[in-house]
C-alpha cells in the first residue's frame, strides 16, 4: 500500500461511526461522579482544586468504559490511584527541568510497556503521563501537590462508590462475550446451510473464554447461567460443520441435504434464543417448529452413517441449549472445566497475584523487535520532545503538545495515524462549539462547571461511536474546565488548535524514524500458525490412536494454541495490509492463499475433532503414525517458511500411503478427513513456494482454483475447505 492510500484510509478509519450500542445510563452515572467532586470543590475551595477533582473523575469515569473483565469499581480506584500517584510525583520532580525529563521519559516508556499486558492497561497507563503534565502546575508547594493528588484520588473513589451504589447490568459485558459467542455459531449454522464450507472465526469463543475467567470473590457472584454455556457453543460448533461438510456429513444433494440443512437452521433458532436469554437474563421461548425438527425418528430419519451420528449428537446438544432458552437460567449439568480435579471456574488472578504475571509479561516484551518496547521508546521520546518543544512556544498549557502525543499513540501504525486524524477534527470540532456557547452564554464559573460535566457525560456516550466524535466534546470539556478557572476562550482556543497540531504530527513522524511494521513479520506468524495447527490435528489423531483422558485434555490444550495463534496471525494481517510497507518475505496475494489453506488445514482437523471416539473405543494404530508425521513435517516447514525455504510433505505422504496399504484402517471418514488434511497442505506449498524446483507452481494453483469451482457447483469432488 502506497502512503497515499494509507493516509486515505486513515482519514476514512479515523472519521467513522462505528455502529454500536450506545450505554446513556453509564455515561450519566460517569458524568454524575463528575459533578459530585467538582461542585463541591468549586464552591468550598477554588477553581485549581475543581480541576483537579474533575481530572481525577473524568478519567477513572473514562477508564470503566475501557474493555476489561475485572468489576468496573476496581478500574476506577485503580485509576485515580495512578493519577493520583503520577501528579504528586511529578510535582516533586517539577522543581528542574531536567529531573522532570527524565521522570517523564521513565513513567512514559512504563506506561507504554503496559500494553504488554492489555490495551486497557495500556490506555489508563497513558492517562496517568497526561496527569503528570498538567497537574505540576497547579499545587505551588508539597503540601497543596498531596492535597491536589488526594482530590485526584477522591474522584477516582466517587466514581468506584457510585459503581457500588448504582450497579447498571452487573455481569452484563460478560453476559454480552457469552451471548455474542452462542450468536456467532447461531450464524453459522445458518451460513452452513448455503455454504457447507463456510469459514468461522473463533474470535467470539476465545472473548468468552477470556470473560469467563473469574477471580475466587468473582466466582461467588457470578450468575449460575455464566459457568456452563460457553462448552455447550464450543462442543456445537464442530458437530455444525461435520453435519453440513458433504464430504464426511450430509450428501451433497437429496433428502439428506434438506434434512441437514432443516437441522442447521433449527440450530440457529435454538442458539440464538438461548443467545437472547444469556444477554437479557430472561426465559426466551423456541418457535414450536424448530423443536419439532429436532426430534430425530428412528424408522424415518434419512441421514446414515455419520451424518446420522453427528445430527443425533447435535440434537443432543441442542436439548441442553433448549434448557436454557426455556428457563432462562443455568444448565441442570454445567460441563466440568479442563484442568486439575477440583478446578470450578477458569482462574483470573486477584490483583496482588497478578504483579508477577505482569512483571512476566513485560519481561517478554523487552526486546528490540518487540511492538510493544518500540512503543514504550516513541512514547517516552515525544513526551520529552513534545514538553520542549512547547515550553520554548509562546503560548499557554504547553503540555497540550505531549498529552496528544500520548493520547493517540498506540503500538501499530493504523490506529496511531487514524487517532491522530479523529483527534486534530474532534478537537477542531469542540473547540467550536464551546467557542460558540462561551460567546453566546458568558458563563460564571458554575455555568462553566456544569457545562462541563455536561461534556463530559456527551463525551462518555459517544465514547465508543468513534475517537472523533468522542474528542469533540472532551475538547468542549476542556475549554469550559479553563473557563472556569478564569481562562480567556480568545487565548485558550487556538493554543489548543496548535498546540494538538503539533502533538499529532509528533506522534506520526515517530512511527516513521522508529516504527513497528508487521509486513516483515508475516513469516514467522504464519510459522507459528502452522506448527500450532500441527499439534492440534497431531492431537486429535493420536486420540483415535488411543481414545484416553490425557488425549483428550491433549487435544484441548493444543486447540486452544491453534487459535492463540491463529489471533495473532489475522492481528498481524490486518494491520500489515493497512501498512505502506512493500511486502517482505511474503506478498500479498501469497499471504491470502497460505492463510485459506491453514483455514481448511484447521477445519479438516476440527472435522476430525467432531468423530473422536469415546475412551472405550478401538483404537486406530494408523492414526498415531499419520501423527508423528503430521506434526514433524508442519514443524520443519515452520522453520522453512521463516527462512523462505519451500515446505515438504514427504513423511505425511509416506504416512498416507502406508495407511492406505492397510485393510480395514478404521473409519472410513478418519481417513477422508487425513485426505483434506495433506491437500490444505499441498495448498499452503502452492501458497508459499518461492520457486518451481520439484512442483509447478502456476499448474498447482490452477489445480487448486478448479477444484474450488468444483465445490462450488456441488461437484464434491475435492471441495476448498476453509474456516478453522
Amino acid at each position: 500500500m502506497t502512503w497515499l492510500r494509507a493516509f486515505v484510509e486513515v482519514v476514512r478509519s479515523g472519521l467513522k461511526i462505528e455502529e454500536t450500542r450506545l450505554e446513556p445510563l453509564l455515561a450519566l452515572r460517569a458524568a454524575a461522579g463528575m459533578a459530585i467532586v467538582i461542585g463541591p470543590a468549586l464552591w468550598l475551595v477554588s477553581p485549581a482544586y475543581a480541576a483537579s477533582a474533575a481530572l481525577g473523575a473524568y478519567s477513572a469515569g473514562g477508564a470503566t468504559f475501557q474493555r476489561s473483565w475485572r468489576p468496573r469499581k476496581v478500574v476506577a480506584l485503580g485509576a485515580g490511584a495512578g493519577l493520583a500517584l503520577s501528579t504528586f510525583v511529578g510535582y516533586l520532580a517539577a522543581g528542574r527541568l531536567v529531573t522532570f525529563l527524565a521522570l517523564l521519559a521513565v513513567w512514559a516508556f512504563a506506561a507504554g510497556m503496559a500494553w504488554a499486558v492489555g490495551s486497557t492497561a495500556g490506555i489508563v497507563a497513558a492517562t496517568t503521563v497526561g496527569s503528570m503534565l498538567v497537574t505540576v502546575t497547579l499545587p505551588t508547594s508539597v503540601g497543596h501537590a498531596m492535597e491536589h493528588a488526594g482530590v485526584i484520588a477522591l474522584g477516582g473513589v466517587t466514581q468506584a462508590l457510585l459503581i457500588w451504589l448504582f450497579p447498571i447490568r452487573r455481569w452484563g459485558a460478560h453476559r454480552d462475550a457469552l451471548a455474542d459467542a452462542l450468536a456467532a455459531v447461531a450464524d453459522y449454522a445458518r451460513r452452513l446451510r448455503h455454504d457447507p464450507t463456510a469459514p468461522f472465526d473463533p474470535e467470539p469463543l476465545m472473548t468468552a473464554r477470556d470473560a469467563a475467567a473469574v477471580t475466587p470473590s468473582q466466582a461467588r457472584t457470578r450468575p449460575s447461567v455464566l459457568h456452563g454455556p460457553r462448552g455447550l457453543a464450543e462442543r456445537i460448533r464442530p458437530v455444525l460443520a461435520a453435519l453440513a461438510d458433504p464430504d464426511v456429513g450430509a450428501p451433497a444433494e437429496g433428502p439428506g441435504r434438506d434434512r441437514a440443512r432443516e437441522l442447521l437452521d433449527a440450530a440457529a433458532d435454538v442458539l440464538d434464543a438461548a443467545a437472547r436469554s444469556i444477554r437479557r437474563g430472561t426465559p426466551a421461548e423456541v418457535r414450536p417448529e424448530s423443536t419439532d425438527v429436532l426430534r430425530v425418528d428412528e424408522e424415518h430419519e434419512v441421514l446414515e452413517g455419520p451424518a446420522r451420528q453427528a445430527a443425533e449428537r447435535l440434537v443432543e446438544l441442542l436439548g441442553e441449549a433448549l434448557e436454557i432458552a426455556g428457563s432462562g437460567c443455568a444448565l441442570g449439568r454445567t460441563p466440568t472445566p479442563p484442568g486439575p480435579a477440583g478446578a470450578q471456574f477458569l482462574m483470573r488472578p486477584t490483583m496482588l497475584r497478578l504483579v508477577p504475571v505482569v512483571a512476566r509479561a513485560v519481561r517478554r516484551e523487552l526486546r528490540r523487535d518487540s511492538p510493544v518496547f518500540r512503543h514504550a521508546v516513541r512514547l517516552a521520546a515525544v513526551a520529552t520532545l513534545g514538553y520542549l518543544i512547547a515550553a520554548r512556544l509562546p503560548l499557554g498549557h504547553g503540555y497540550w503538545a505531549p498529552i496528544a502525543s500520548v493520547m493517540v499513540m498506540r503500538p501499530d501504525f493504523h490506529r496511531t495515524y487514524a487517532r491522530a486524524v479523529a483527534r486534530l477534527a474532534g478537537t477542531l470540532a469542540g473547540v467550536a462549539l464551546a467557542t460558540g456557547m462561551v460567546r453566546a452564554l458568558g458563563p460564571d464559573a458554575h455555568v462553566s462547571g456544569a457545562l462541563a460535566v455536561v461534556s463530559a457525560g456527551l463525551s462518555y456516550t459517544l465514547n465508543r461511536t468513534g475517537y472523533a466524535y468522542s474528542q469533540c466534546f472532551t475538547a468542549a470539556y476542556v475549554v469550559f474546565l479553563l473557563g472556569m478557572g478564569g481562562q480567556a476562550w480568545e487565548q485558550t482556543v487556538p493554543e489548543r488548535v496548535v498546540l494538538t497540531l503539533l502533538g499529532g504530527a509528533l506522534a506520526m513522524l515517530a512511527y516513521v524514524v522508529f516504527p513497528a511494521w508487521e509486513t516483515p513479520r508475516l513469516p514467522g506468524r504464519l510459522a507459528d500458525w502452522l506448527a500450532a495447527n500441527g499439534r492440534y490435528a497431531a492431537a486429535v489423531l493420536r486420540n483415535y490412536a488411543e481414545p484416553t483422558r490425557e488425549h483428550h485434555a491433549d487435544v484441548r490444550r493444543a486447540l486452544l494454541e491453534s487459535r492463540e495463534a491463529r489471533a495473532a496471525w489475522q492481528e498481524a494481517y490486518d494491520r500489515a495490509r493497512q501498512e505502506p510497507v512493500r511486502p517482505r518475505g511474503l506478498t500479498s496475494r501469497e499471504a491470502q492463499e497460505a492463510q485459506e489453506a491453514l483455514k481448511g488445514f484447521g477445519r479438516a482437523a476440527m472435522l476430525m475433532e467432531s468423530h473422536v471416539p469415546p475412551a472405550d473405543s478401538r483404537f486406530v494404530p494408523q492414526a498415531e503414525r499419520f501423527a508423528e508425521a503430521l506434526e514433524t513435517d508442519t514443524a520443519q516447514a515452520a522453520a522453512d517458511v521463516r527462512e523462505h525455504r519451500n515446505p515438504d510433505w514427504g513423511r505425511v505422504e509416506e504416512a498416507l500411503q502406508a495407511w492406505e496399504d492397510v485393510s480395514g484402517s478404521g473409519s472410513p471418514v478418519v481417513r477422508r478427513e487425513a485426505e483434506l488434511q495433506k491437500r490444505a497442505l499441498e495448498d499452503l506449498a502452492t501458497a508459499v513456494s518461492r520457486t518451481p524446483l520439484e512442483r509447478d507452481v502456476g499448474s498447482a494453483r490452477e489445480e487448486q482454483r478448479v477444484r474450488a469451482t468444483l465445490a462450488a457447483e456441488g461437484n464434491g469432488s475435492g471441495p476448498a475447505h476453509q474456516g478453522g
